[in-house]
């Protein structure tokens, strides 16, 4: 898994331009000699508070403080949860928390549907 968390970031240095590829040359040439490549997660979070708006990230967090199902998939609202958790990390401190929120902003009929689905199964092999 380390492998493929590196290989995420000389993917994404591969695409970057102009002041970005800037920026990414002067972190890798500062960086002390014989440490470790930069994994995927530390690469994005640096990436991120250097280059995302203080105004992007608060609205990005109120977004995910809002989401929810709507007329989505439970998969397209799966995505949106993933990519506008990381605004709002303080929120869900543990995998409970993150669990309880992702299930609050389920509609009320996926919920209902799953259980019975789930009732069902255990019927059927218990």
């Amino acid at each position: 898994m380390r492998a493929a968390e590196t290989k995420g970031v000389e993917l994404a240095a591969y695409h970057l331009k102009g002041v970005a590829y800037s920026w990414f040359e002067l972190r890798e040439d500062s960086r002390k000699e014989g440490s470790p490549p930069s994994r995927w997660s530390e690469f994005a979070d640096v990436f991120d508070d250097h280059f995302l708006p203080t105004e992007t990230k608060a609205t990005r967090a109120v977004e995910f403080e809002n989401l929810k199902q709507g007329s989505r998939s439970v998969w397209e609202y799966h995505m949106e949860f993933a990519c506008l958790s990381k605004y709002d990390v303080h929120m869900l401190p543990t995998m409970e928390a993150r669990v309880l929120r992702f299930v609050k902003g389920l509609n009320p009929l996926t919920i209902n549907e799953d259980y019975t689905t789930a009732l069902n199964s255990d019927m059927n092999y218990g």
